[in-house]
């Protein structure tokens, strides 16, 4: 897996979980990989996973069964969807307006042809 430089690598993999999960690809109750297994998939330390699967679990995206793995939770996709769509309409569409303001196209040039 290649990284962007301008972004912590943690983030970066908790954004590939997430799209797995919003693909459907990682459905509720699916087992991920362990910390070592993952971190050996992707080629980063497994420090580096464990803080990404900590923060996952925070977000109560992703639980642990002590002894057996982590999990994905069951109303994973809903939490993903929702952050992302936070995301969206705090960041990228305000930038995404902004530029269309610049360049000076229309809105409505977005809703022909649907």
């Amino acid at each position: 897996m290649e990284f962007n430089a301008n972004k912590a690598i943690y983030l970066q993999i908790s954004d590939l979980l997430c799209e797995r999960i919003l693909s459907g690809d990682l459905k509720p109750e699916d087992r991920i990989p362990s910390v070592r297994e993952y971190g050996a998939d992707v080629g980063v330390n497994p420090n580096t996973v464990m803080r990404t699967y900590e923060k996952l679990t925070q977000e109560g995206i992703i639980y642990n069964k002590r002894g057996i793995g982590y999990f994905v939770s069951p109303d994973a996709r809903e939490k993903v969807l929702e952050a992302e769509r936070k995301e969206f309409f705090e960041n990228d569409l305000p930038a995404i307006l902004r530029k269309m303001e610049l360049l000076k196209i229309d809105p409505a040039v977005l809703l022909r042809d649907q």
